[in-house]
């Protein structure tokens, strides 16, 4: 039975910025958080998204390999690998 939660490897994490590499085997999620930063992600796969909000609506999304796009902070969700191949990002905090 493969683990639900994704595995968080941090790369880096200063004064002025967090570098977290995220790694989803099919099904796997982060869990609920809130993000306490403007942050930055990079797909470094094809990443099949499905994002769980507060309010109960679920919304689904493709990042291409090589895509990024940023928040800011204060976004709350579970982030789902809903594709059938692992997928992987590296978030950069700023702090």
């Amino acid at each position: 039975m493969t683990d639900m939660t994704c595995t968080a490897d941090q790369l880096i994490d200063d004064a002025r910025t967090r570098v977290t590499r995220f790694t989803f085997a099919p099904g796997q999620q982060t869990g609920w958080h809130r993000h306490g930063f403007d942050y930055v992600i990079t797909a470094l796969t094809d990443c099949h998204m499905r994002l769980e909000h507060p309010d109960g609506t679920v919304t689904e999304t493709t990042v291409p390999a090589g895509a990024a796009y940023r928040r800011i902070e204060g976004v709350e969700h579970n982030v789902i690998n809903a594709g059938s191949a692992e997928m992987s990002f590296i978030e950069v905090e700023l702090k």
